[in-house]
């Protein structure tokens, strides 16, 4: 395999930007967005809280911001699969005076909301839901004062540290674990680039909040996402061959740009080069231990990975990956072992024998990663694979099966 690919707009910071551009003052130009479902959901949120879009003419997204001020919806406002414009959006729906109303699609009513609800309540939101979950109703105002957070998903705190800077009085959060660091670090990323008064211990236990703020207006462009890149850096790691992945800055904050360490220990050859990455592989891979609680996006690519390297993977301290848009580690541990691969559930992770695997009908189960992992599984299995629900790549990466038949693999869509 040989070949290039130009890796799509981050939906980690498509979303950041389009939440902090909705309560900014005057007008924000976001460059080089992710235009995927999730993205989406989250524009059409900003939308029905009163911010105003705009498509520039070069793909930009320009969005007028409320200062603040959110508009009453009168309706209940659809965040489709995305569960990270959905924890954001409740938390600054908590800043308002008025009642505003989420809900989602079937995989969405199953994330929990919990801890992000619990540390709200406590600054003095009431939220109206069944079991912690979607639909969901939540009344402001919050206020400025003590909280604290179980950051089982990093997009709780996230959630807070975004919404907290535009109550009246200062607040402080505790946090009592901390998954998905990495993610955090792209929020405080985004907090210093408004000049929001922030600090945090080392180990960030503790997060002090100055209140009172109002984010101005910003003109920036979206990186490329690394999360995304890990599908086609897989199978030319698998199969073999030279690719070059553009769009990508190693010097940003996401933390899936590790993925391409994991891979360099599995034995595949990386050369950083100014505007992305060279990747060049023999088709042979070795098995490894890999902790993936700071990429637990990671586990099903991985996964797929250590089915096809010699000897043992692990892949572990990820439980979160649980609790994503399916339950990925018995998602993935039940469709590995449908195309005849070995492989053991552990409660937080999978350990993979590798060997290869044998093509198989599997379900993605609507989950995007699950879609573009078993897609690269499929593709060097032997015989064929077909994959129910396989649009879902759409969520984050449109061109997905676009990008890798140019590539030259075999791939048909139906229906």
């Amino acid at each position: 395999m040989r070949g290039d690919v130009s890796i799509p707009g981050s939906k980690s910071h498509t979303i950041r930007a389009v939440a902090i551009s909705s309560v900014a003052d005057g007008v924000s130009t976001i460059g080089a967005p992710l235009v995927s479902e999730d993205a989406l959901s989250a524009l059409g949120a900003a939308v029905a809280l009163g911010a105003e879009i705009e498509r520039g003419d070069d793909g930009a997204w320009v969005v007028g911001g409320t200062s603040g001020r959110l508009r009453d919806p009168g309706a209940v406002v659809d965040m489709g699969n995305s569960g990270t414009a959905l924890r954001l959006f409740t938390a600054l729906a908590a800043t308002a005076d008025f009642p505003v109303a989420f809900d989602g699609d079937e995989s969405l009513r199953t994330r929990p909301l919990e801890p992000l609800i619990a540390a709200l309540e406590r600054l003095g939101a009431a939220f109206f839901c069944d079991g912690g979950r979607c639909p969901v109703t939540v009344r402001g105002p919050v206020r400025g004062g003590d909280t604290t957070i179980d950051a089982v998903s990093s997009q709780f705190l996230s959630a807070l540290l975004i919404a907290l800077p535009l109550v009246d009085g200062d607040s402080r959060v505790s946090v009592e674990r901390l998954n998905e660091r990495p993610y955090v670090e792209m929020t405080l990323d985004w907090l210093r680039f408004s000049g929001v008064d922030v600090s945090f211990s080392g180990d960030m236990d503790i997060f002090e909040i100055r209140g009172g703020f109002r984010y101005p207006a910003f003109e920036r462009v979206v990186p490329g996402d690394f999360s995304t890149a890990s599908f086609p850096l897989a199978l030319v790691s698998i199969l073999g061959g030279e690719l070059f992945l553009g769009n990508l800055d190693f010097d940003d904050h996401q933390g899936d740009k590790a993925v391409f360490d994991y891979f360099e220990r599995m034995g595949v050859e990386v050369e950083r080069r100014s505007g992305g990455v060279l990747v060049r592989s023999s088709g042979r891979l070795k098995g490894g231990e890999f902790d993936l609680n700071a990429t637990p996006d990671a586990l099903p690519i991985m996964a797929v990975a250590g089915a096809f390297a010699e000897g043992e993977t692990l892949l572990f301290n990820c439980p979160q990956a649980r609790i994503k848009e399916t339950d990925r580690i018995s998602a993935m541990a039940a469709a590995l072992r449908s195309m005849e691969a070995s492989v053991e559930e552990l409660p937080d992770g999978l350990r993979i024998r590798g060997g290869g695997v044998k093509g198989a009908e599997v379900d993605s189960l609507g989950d995007h990663r699950i879609a573009m992992s078993f897609t690269v599984a499929g593709l060097a299995a032997e015989g064929a694979t077909t994959i129910l629900n396989a649009d879902a790549a759409s969520v984050t990466y449109p061109a997905f099966y676009d990008d890798i038949r140019r590539l030259g693999a075999d791939i048909r869509l139906e229906g």
